[in-house]
């Protein structure tokens, strides 16, 4: 594969494809992680090192996992990587640990980590595989950090957790509860599709060839068009 293959692969997570504002993936994370900067960056972080090493593992065995429990194969690989990134930031990192909660352990079921397990890892060398996992791990933590930026600077008047002064008395505190969040989300991702003209993934058109439940369909044809993840 040439130099700027490996280039596309690299930074398609971060632009043409990003997980947050142009697949839509990732939303609970996004919404609940990004009243901080800090926070969202260190989530956005830890999902990059469990999508790179997951990734990488999952490339490597994708000759050996028989493909009829391939997914419970992906989550229980996905759950150990979350658990040691998990006790490295409880360890070293306990203030992050206490602001990520839940949500950090909740990697495991991150619908872009597994995405690109099924959709990329599971089909491709392991060179690849590492690059789609750095892409993506880049473009979801870019993504968390333009959406806290916007929340925590405007709606609490700080950034990192360092007060803004002039900003005190214009705070929106709307912004950092939930339905501000929604807002906030809701406006960066209609910015994106302006910015890139609402060119997203390729489509990619599906038939019923290799599809288990082919003999089960009342239509006989799938039809329709599904949008690459």
């Amino acid at each position: 594969m040439k130099k700027n293959g490996y280039l596309s692969v690299l930074t398609k997570g971060i632009f043409k494809e990003n997980p947050v504002f142009i697949l839509i993936l990732g939303t609970c994370p996004t919404l609940a992680t990004t009243t901080n900067v800090v926070g969202a960056f260190g989530m956005g972080i830890a999902a990059l090192v469990v999508l790179l090493c997951s990734n990488i593992l999952i490339s490597l065995l994708r000759r050996v996992i028989p493909d009829a429990v391939r997914i419970p194969c992906y989550i229980t690989i996905i759950a150990g990587f979350v658990t040691v990134v998990q006790m490295v930031v409880q360890a070293f990192f306990p203030a992050l640990y206490e602001m990520l909660g839940v949500y950090l352990a909740l990697i495991v079921v991150n619908c872009i980590i597994l995405g690109r397990a099924e959709m990329f890892a599971s089909k491709n060398t392991v060179v690849k595989s590492a690059l789609d996992g750095i892409g993506m791990g880049l473009g979801f933590t870019l993504a968390l950090c333009a959406m806290a930026t916007v929340r925590e600077v405007f709606g609490a008047a700080s950034f990192a957790g360092i007060p803004i002064p002039f900003l005190e008395e214009y705070k929106i505190a709307f912004l950092v509860k939930a339905p501000g969040g929604m807002l906030v989300y809701g406006l960066l991702i209609a910015l994106v599709c302006a910015l890139t003209n609402g060119k997203g993934p390729k489509k990619k058109t599906f038939s019923c060839a290799g599809c288990p439940s082919a003999g089960y369909c009342n239509t006989g044809s799938c039809g329709g068009e599904k949008e690459e993840v």
